[in-house]
């Protein structure tokens, strides 16, 4: 079975693209949503090898394999539901662990910065500059108002503290 899928792009053009199933018998829809099933499970373990350490367990037992998995794979979904529910589905961008994982890094910086110098973060002065930090080497960075809503009071605390957990040096 082929499923022949024409979608409109933002500048007026066509893309097109071609599923493919070798059960002849399946329904057109169910094999949409098997691809994009596929995908999103596919770049949950990217995400997983490449910024929760996946594959860095060291352990032989199964439980502790087991753990470690869960740890690395759930780090993950928690990071894309927090991305999800702190942004308006209509500025909403792509998802990008590795902009989590630097914004949460820039987030430390800058709260290891307010207490040994005694920088007040919550003037209205220093919100723009805030957020130019904390977004400072993401790709979101380009257009700094599509993303990045933190709590108004600048208590910038990590969302992810589970790296910890997964990662292991």
């Amino acid at each position: 079975m082929l499923v022949h899928v024409t979608y409109s792009i933002t500048n007026g053009k066509n893309a097109r693209k071609l599923y493919s199933s070798t059960d002849i018998s399946m329904d057109p829809n169910d094999a949409l949503l098997y691809y994009h099933s596929r995908f999103l499970i596919e770049f949950l373990y990217r995400d997983g090898k490449q910024h929760t350490g996946l594959n860095d367990s060291q352990a032989r037992s199964e439980n502790k394999l087991h753990f470690q998995f869960n740890a690395s794979l759930t780090s993950i979904n928690i990071a894309k539901a927090i991305h999800c529910l702190s942004i308006p589905e209509e500025e909403r961008g792509t998802f990008s662990m590795s902009d989590i994982k630097t914004m949460n890094h820039n987030i430390l910086m800058l709260n290891r910065f307010f207490d040994v110098f005694g920088i007040y973060p919550h003037s209205a002065k220093n919100n723009k500059h805030i957020r130019e930090l904390i977004l400072y080497g993401t790709m979101a960075a380009k257009n700094i108002n599509e993303l990045l809503t933190l709590n108004t009071h600048y208590q910038l605390q990590p969302v992810m503290n589970m790296f910890c957990l997964c990662k292991q040096y």
